[in-house]
């Protein structure tokens, strides 16, 4: 068994090793991501058609929050990630919770990063019952489970909570949109008509 650390190591010449660096983009690949997807949020939101006279809050003004939310997150991701790699704490893809806990964040060769094949099921499984029973169960209910399964796959086992927490945010959603912008969301089985 050969280890090494994943911390930042010097070079001779005092800039961190190429191996590190790697840690480092592998890290923020994900904020890099984020950040196009927000660029082309503002840009469909500087540019969309908005009428003179709209009333607040507007066609803009969701989306706006939304996409201020994803780039405070891409801001924190990025942060985190630099601030990581300069500890050397980013940990190696494939290692698990022993090796983490060892001094030195050993990394065991030859490990390779592990798919959860049924985490994987969880959430396309539920996309895919969401996308067809919406109509069915309604925005409020079909949110709900959605939240449930997501939850679920992601490790909770508490699932009442996270069935309270899903029937809470999807129906503040259905209230949002369908009440305040005027956009209709599925009722489903609730009937209901606002």
């Amino acid at each position: 068994m050969t280890t090494a650390s994943a911390a930042p190591q010097a070079a001779p010449d005092g800039a961190p090793d190429r191996h590190a660096a790697v840690h480092l983009l592998r890290e923020l690949t994900m904020p890099a991501v984020l950040a196009l997807v927000v660029a082309y949020l503002v840009v469909g939101i500087v540019t969309m058609d908005a009428p003179a006279n709209a009333d607040f809050p507007g066609p803009r003004f969701f989306p706006g929050i939304i996409t201020a939310v994803m780039g405070v997150l891409v801001i924190v991701q990025t942060v985190t990630g630099i601030r990581a790699w300069r500890r050397g704490t980013l940990v190696e893809l494939g290692e698990d919770e022993d090796q983490r806990r060892q001094s030195g964040l050993v990394v065991e060769a030859g490990t390779r990063p592990r798919l959860d094949v049924r985490a994987l099921a969880w959430i396309l499984g539920s996309f895919l019952g969401f996308s067809v029973l919406l109509e069915i169960l309604g925005w409020v209910i079909g949110g709900a489970l959605l939240f449930w399964c997501i939850a679920h796959a992601f490790g909770s086992r508490r699932h009442l909570l996270d069935l309270v927490i899903g029937l809470t945010v999807s129906s503040i959603a259905y209230i949002g949109f369908d009440m305040m912008l005027g956009l209709s969301l599925p009722s489903g089985i609730l009937g209901w008509g606002f």
